[in-house]
């Protein structure tokens, strides 16, 4: 159940409501929103929903949530979550372009192109230390000494940047230099590695897996907001159909039903979803169209003698011109890039 407080509500007041929960067995979960508290009752439904909630002073409703994910849905929270990364944001009206090599290769490649997408317009900088890769011969990632590199990258160029954790057992590695983790797809249902990204102070991206539901997304997105992290982004990368035309098929759709169902942000990967060169450009627009909150894209110098993905990279003048056309879009749309 979410037992929404009214405006202007005292401290005492929810306390007492956290205190009664306690007393029937119940856990809450109190999310503060700009306008209204929020709190969120988990626990044995029948007992919770005869308790007299709307007597108790401060409580302006209280409304069963018959969804699976509770915490991630509008009923929870109304006003969108924003997130902030460093001197970045994510939400709020503000379109996020995150951009930068899908792998950390070298120093060079990296600060090559750090250096043109910030010139171009980005806000965060992508580059992964640890590669799920399909076959185990394939080149698996520099590990931390390309965390490492990408740490040196943002004290030069001041960006910060998000990296992806494959394994609970190297959360903290990478927490402890990333400004923001990374769940990919093949780690959406990696249940034990959702909760544990939930139990650090970062904020997270959570790839949906391509073979996902959205409601599946939303409630591996629980796992993360569960555990106390509440800065999660939802980032819609493809999913498998029956096309063969692209890598994935983007659910552009998505977008607009997570903003609808969730306040948690949500961007979209047109590199990995098309995985062509070609079609990034034209689904990094249609995000902006459809109301995302951001994109993540893949940008190398050399994309021919990439180790990974080279065909799905954009070059920096390319990524450059994209963001000239994403900006005209942003204007016309309202929307702050």
């Amino acid at each position: 159940m979410i037992i929404v407080m009214k405006s202007g509500v005292s401290q005492e007041q929810i306390d007492r409501v956290v205190r009664r929960l306690a007393e029937i067995g119940c856990e809450a979960h109190i999310s503060v929103g700009q306008v209204r508290t929020v709190i969120g009752a988990i626990g044995d439904r029948e007992i919770i929903q005869q308790q007299p909630w709307l007597a108790m002073p401060g409580v302006e409703r209280a409304v069963p949530v018959l969804k699976p994910y509770k915490f991630v849905s509008r009923e929870f929270q109304a006003e969108d979550t924003v997130i902030k990364v460093r001197n970045a944001q994510i939400g709020g009206g503000v379109f996020a372009p995150i951009a930068g090599p899908c792998a950390v290769e070298t120093r060079d490649q990296l600060f090559e192109t750090a250096e043109a997408v910030l010139d171009a317009g980005a806000t965060i900088l992508r580059g992964d230390a640890f590669k799920p890769r399909t076959s185990p011969f394939s080149f698996q990632g520099l590990a931390e000494d390309g965390l490492q590199l990408m740490a040196e990258a943002r004290e030069e160029f001041g960006m910060p940047f998000v990296a992806e954790v494959l394994d609970p057992r190297d959360v903290d590695l990478v927490a402890g230099y990333a400004d923001m983790l990374r769940i990919g797809t093949r780690n959406m249902a990696n249940f034990a590695l959702l909760s544990e990204v939930g139990r650090v102070h970062k904020p997270v991206q959570l790839k949906r897996g391509f073979t996902a539901t959205i409601d599946e997304w939303l409630n591996a997105a629980e796992y993360i907001y569960k555990e106390g992290n509440h800065e999660v982004v939802l980032v819609e990368r493809g999913i498998r159909t029956f096309e063969t035309a692209t890598r994935n098929t983007l659910d552009i759709s998505a977008a607009p039903v997570i903003k609808h169902m969730s306040h948690l942000p949500v961007i979209i990967d047109p590199s990995h979803s098309s995985g062509r060169r070609h079609l990034v450009a034209p689904l990094a627009r249609a995000a902006v169209a459809v109301g995302a909150d951001g994109f993540i894209v893949d940008v190398h110098p050399a994309p021919e003698t990439a180790q990974v993905d080279g065909d799905q990279a954009l070059l920096p003048a390319e990524f450059a011109e994209l963001m000239d056309q994403m900006r005209g879009l942003a204007t016309a749309l309202g929307v702050t890039i």
